[in-house]
């Protein structure tokens, strides 16, 4: 595990976040570093084993998305090199290929959610109320089914630790006001279709994902965080998609299957994760990489 990154320390620059996989640092009054661990969270418990090199390859995946998605929402993406950011070479080098200088936004309190298929938490809640977050869906789809139509299915952005809660879009619109509320949806539902069309061609079906925004100081809306990556995504192999199952998957769904085989109360802390399901794991990030980016 020598070679997995679990938490950066830096002493040059101030910490001003530690998330479930990436640690967030001042740079000055308009940038942040954030860096991309190699830390694996599940059922919102931050699990005690990194998987080595998860963080560049969500790194590489997040960065080639935002610059296909670039003409329906600008991102939080900025020119400003990390040598300048963090100009110890010897401090910057466990942050190469795995961090990025973004700029300083005003995070909004929402996460936006767009589903395709019938998976996940959207296929327990259509068994037991024949829609998903309150969106009324036909009678007998099967499991891992296409849907007619993405549905955008928000959700409250909690603090670390604590479980995100689905909310309807009035308290979208409650929380970030009408215009954000309604830009958020459209572009949510947006980038999914583009980013669906194009992972079809490379053999993946994006099943759900979710995407996080932010306002600048004119009330822009910013796409940030993360996009279409392995850990805000479930990606399904083409050639093994099937309904009436949960197909196998690229994300951390391998993980999540896993610890449901365990006694364990999805509560922290979380169980160590054994050197065959890590690189079992590792394999399916790097192949979701190597398919959708080349």
């Amino acid at each position: 595990m020598t070679d997995a990154l679990y938490q950066s320390e830096l002493t040059s620059l101030p910490l001003l976040h530690r998330g479930k996989v990436r640690d967030i640092y001042a740079v000055d009054e308009q940038h942040m570093l954030i860096v991309a661990t190699d830390r694996l969270s599940a059922f919102d418990v931050i699990l005690p084993t990194p998987v080595p090199e998860k963080g560049k390859l969500l790194t590489a995946v997040s960065n080639f998305w935002f610059q296909q998605m670039a003409d329906i929402l600008p991102n939080h993406l900025t020119d400003y090199p990390l040598e300048r950011a963090v100009p110890d070479a010897a401090e910057r080098a466990p942050l190469e290929g795995r961090s990025i200088i973004v700029r300083r936004l005003k995070a909004l309190p929402v996460e936006a959610i767009v589903r395709g298929y019938l998976a996940g938490s959207g296929w327990k809640d259509y068994q037991a109320t024949n829609a998903i977050c309150g969106i009324s869906l036909p009678a007998g789809l099967a499991q891992a089914a296409q849907l007619p139509e993405p549905i955008y299915t928000p959700s409250s952005k909690a603090a670390v630790g604590a479980h995100d809660e689905n909310i309807d879009f009035a308290k979208t619109v409650e929380l970030v006001g009408a215009d954000l509320a309604e830009q958020i949806k459209t572009a949510s539902l947006a980038i999914y279709q583009r980013a669906r069309t194009y992972a079809a061609s490379r053999g993946i079906i994006i099943a759900d994902t979710k995407f996080e925004f932010g306002v600048d100081e004119n009330g822009q809306l910013v796409l940030i965080d993360e996009i279409l990556t392995p850990d805000s995504s479930r990606f399904w192999p083409t050639d093994e998609y099937q309904e009436g199952i949960s197909p196998p998957s690229f994300d951390k769904q391998f993980v999540r299957d896993y610890l449901e085989t365990l006694d364990w109360d999805k509560k922290d802390p979380g169980p160590s994760l054994p050197e065959d399901i890590l690189a079992k794991t590792a394999d399916k990030y790097r192949e979701a990489q190597v398919r959708l980016c080349g």
